[in-house]
């Protein structure tokens, strides 16, 4: 059951005028949406941050359910993405695809296509609500509240649009490959359009690759080709919390992991894996 488009077409601009408030996307069409400047990437300034399209992936998502009856008994336990190759600073469409619907239990696959050609593959597992809090239970523990920690600015170590658009507020690096953050953004991310919390946060989880450096960037690349999350409670509030191990392996490949958190404890985990090599040049 493939959804021809992610969104009613009453969201779209019809005016032609520019967004009044500062975005990662704006909309083009029913499921096409261009990157502003601010979707920049750290690797290079002509691609997209995988951070905002994973955001906007979720937003396409949630237009997907909201058009269904009784989609709101739902909720996304588990997104994986799969980054098929180069995420060009250029109009994209998504398609969203209900692989396996149900009641309780439901697959969805979302497609991102910039040109014709699919550069992101996204799968969701949805699952029922229920009220479950006599168990609810965690053994990691609260990050410092943001307001506790010193701002940082990323785009000192990190070019690009999206990083110079967020705030980072992170703990000192111990060691390298191992520190925790959080992280907001004042920026819409798709032009006079609300969004989930759900959506806003995990616009920001693809950042964690960047915070707890393994290796100096401008002699090594470390680029993830895919995110992972699993999430035990839906994340709420304004910050993404990030408590993030980098491995390196011997033989080129890496591993970015964190546990997520929001302003009311952990939420669940995020995995990239890495493809690690050195810059030419470095």
């Amino acid at each position: 059951m493939r959804d021809a488009c992610c969104v009613s077409s009453a969201a779209i601009r019809g005016d032609g005028s520019d967004p009044v408030t500062e975005s990662y996307y704006e909309r083009t069409g029913e499921c096409s949406f261009k990157p502003t400047a601010y979707a920049g990437g750290a690797w290079s300034p002509d691609e997209q941050h995988f951070s905002p399209v994973a955001g906007l992936v979720v937003h396409a998502i949630d237009g997907h359910l909201a058009k269904r009856p009784g989609s709101g008994d739902l909720v996304l336990a588990r997104i994986s993405y799969d980054i098929l190759g180069r995420i060009a600073l250029d109009e994209c469409e998504i398609t969203v695809e209900t692989v396996r619907p149900g009641r309780t239990i439901e697959l969805l696959e979302a497609t991102v296509s910039i040109g014709g050609r699919a550069v992101v593959r996204a799968r969701a597992w949805l699952l029922a609500s229920l009220d479950t809090s006599a168990v609810a239970d965690s053994p990691h523990e609260r990050l410092p509240a943001p307001e506790e920690l010193s701002p940082w600015v990323m785009s000192e170590g990190w070019g690009g649009g999206y990083v110079s658009s967020i705030e980072v507020r992170r703990t000192p690096p111990v060691r390298r490959g191992r520190t925790s953050a959080w992280l907001s953004s004042s920026l819409d991310l798709v032009a006079g359009e609300p969004i989930s919390a759900l959506a806003s946060y995990i616009t920001l989880v693809d950042t964690a690759n960047g915070i707890a450096v393994q290796q100096d960037p401008a002699v090594w690349m470390f680029p993830n080709v895919d995110l992972t999350i699993h999430l035990h409670r839906q994340p709420v509030g304004g910050w993404t919390g990030l408590d993030t191990t980098v491995t390196f392996g011997p033989s080129g490949q890496g591993l970015t992991s964190s546990v997520l958190h929001d302003v009311r404890g952990p939420v669940g985990h995020a995995e990239q894996i890495l493809t690690v090599r050195p810059l030419a040049g470095g």
